[in-house]
């Protein structure tokens, strides 16, 4: 009785992962260096920066995520479809 070898399920680095990675990172980031926005100037509308920079990256961080979010849905078909399998 023999058995077929099982396919190996290590994690594959592909150049779209790595940008999927970017856009999921960059917003963390961003917040995290404090000393890059912790300022008053320049004001927008009356709004010191410190605010409207974290307001600006609320958007910012949303359009990240669903770029981040589309790229994975491709990634995934083009999985699929290599290996043969019907998309999801």
């Amino acid at each position: 009785m023999s058995q077929a070898p099982e396919a190996s399920r290590e994690p594959t680095v592909t150049p779209m992962r790595v940008v999927i990675a970017l856009c999921l990172i960059a917003p963390f980031v961003a917040m995290l260096w404090v000393g890059s926005y912790a300022k008053t100037d320049p004001a927008f509308i009356g709004i010191p920066f410190f605010y409207w920079y974290q307001m600006a990256w609320v958007l910012i961080s949303t359009a990240l995520t669903m770029i981040a979010y589309k790229l994975w849905q491709r990634d995934q078909r083009a999985r699929s479809a290599a290996k043969g399998g019907a998309s999801q």
